[in-house]
């Protein structure tokens, strides 16, 4: 049997296509994880020392800091007390929840559904991730955290646990418009 060996020709135009397969791999920007905390605090400047008139406006990119004294906020491990004030907008579509029948199963976060926490599932937030949800029907709002996937039917933005649908006010209708807001 002959022995055949291939031209080193054929192995050089091989070269380019490597080449350029490399340098495209390299260009590709590494893909954000899903499971990394998103950082919402709210980083304030402080005023300076010697602040302007109230007749003349701060300098640019100065915020004046709050009193804390001024207004108490209510605690922020009581998802029912829900402080004022504009937040962002993440969503706005169709919340449904679930109960008992998922009570004690593992979530996707590999916790444990309890169906008495303040919790919710999301397609694609971060666990750990806490959104103030608004009923429109009843203007309610909570503040849940973000610990399951879902939910897997279509136009639902959200399944909330049942504690939270029933502190909104619409457990009843089983399907609620929200809206779903930055915490």
């Amino acid at each position: 049997m002959p022995h055949t060996r291939k031209h080193p020709a054929g192995r050089l135009r091989l070269a380019p296509v490597l080449l350029v397969a490399l340098l495209t791999a390299c260009a590709v920007p590494t893909p954000m994880r899903v499971d990394a905390p998103i950082d919402t605090a709210v980083h304030a400047v402080p005023a300076a020392p010697s602040g302007p008139s109230p007749s003349q406006p701060a300098p640019s990119g100065v915020v004046a800091v709050p009193d804390p004294t001024a207004a108490e906020t209510p605690p922020r491990d009581d998802p029912l007390a829900v402080p004022s004030g504009s937040a962002e907008l993440i969503d706005k579509g169709l919340a449904s929840w679930y109960g008992n029948r998922f009570h004690g199963r593992r979530t996707a976060s590999g916790e444990r559904y309890d169906m008495h926490d303040f919790t919710a599932a999301h397609k694609t937030l971060p666990f750990g991730t806490k959104v103030r949800v608004r009923s429109m029907h009843t203007g309610k709002e909570v503040v849940v955290r973000i610990n399951d996937r879902g939910p897997y039917t279509h136009k639902r933005i959200i399944d909330l646990s049942q504690a939270a649908i029933t502190a909104l006010g619409v457990r009843h209708r089983g399907v609620s418009v929200v809206e779903l807001l930055r915490e």
